[in-house]
């Protein structure tokens, strides 16, 4: 590959941080970089599912959409996420559709490269495997979530997986470094964007949380903690 990539980025990454420095070569010399704008569609729910890819800068919006054109933001990835890897391993239809919240920067690994790669590693096989599962795991607890939990509990959990994954610690408190719009909370959550204002507000006024201008600070992680039981 021609332009110069982070490894350490890559090898933050669980699945590709068992490869060996020859492995990784070997990764790049068929891995291509791709450019994308500012909500430019990567691939859409139902596309073959061809490749995978590295987010390598950027941020991007996995999201999937109802018959009657209600979207759901399943998650927002940043900088070392991996995403369509399941599709790529089976080969089946894309089960989500990738859309670029800024403009993004990916490396792409097609299913016809990676898999003859992949069957002479079973250590890779078992890292992809775990992958898989913890799929499986998040997606069962979605679902649990929108069938048993009222919105202030799925709301107070969905900000503590925010936190844990993009918080970092400051003076004021917890800070998730990446911006999320009351719109991606409501679409997160499959309500409307002002139920999730009107309980944004009661967290602040708990002084759980502070919320400005897409940002939010959790205070208070105990209280959320126990709104989300």
């Amino acid at each position: 590959m021609a332009t110069s990539i982070d490894i350490d980025l890559l090898r933050r990454n669980h699945l590709f941080g068992v490869l060996s420095d020859t492995e990784m070569a070997a990764v790049l010399e068929f891995a291509r970089l791709r450019r994308v704008a500012a909500e430019e569609r990567i691939f859409a729910k139902g596309d073959p599912g061809d490749s995978l890819y590295v987010l390598l800068r950027g941020r991007v919006a996995v999201q999937t959409e109802s018959p009657d054109a209600k979207l759901m933001l399943l998650n927002i990835l940043d900088a070392g996420a991996v995403f369509g890897e399941i599709a790529m391993l089976d080969g089946g239809e894309r089960t989500a559709t990738v859309m670029a919240q800024e403009a993004s920067e990916l490396l792409r690994i097609d299913r016809r490269d990676f898999m003859p790669f992949l069957e002479t590693r079973p250590d890779l096989c078992i890292r992809l495997m775990g992958v898989l599962c913890q799929r499986v795991r998040w997606t069962s607890a979605i679902i649990e979530d929108t069938v048993f939990l009222n919105v202030p509990r799925r709301l107070a959990k969905r900000i503590l997986m925010l936190a844990q994954t993009y918080g970092r610690q400051t003076e004021g408190g917890l800070r998730i470094a990446t911006f999320v719009s009351q719109e991606d909370l409501a679409n997160m959550l499959g309500v409307s964007r002002e139920m999730v204002n009107k309980t944004l507000k009661s967290f602040q006024k708990a002084e759980a949380i502070t919320y400005r201008n897409g940002y939010l600070v959790v205070k208070d992680e105990s209280f959320l903690d126990q709104i989300s039981r």
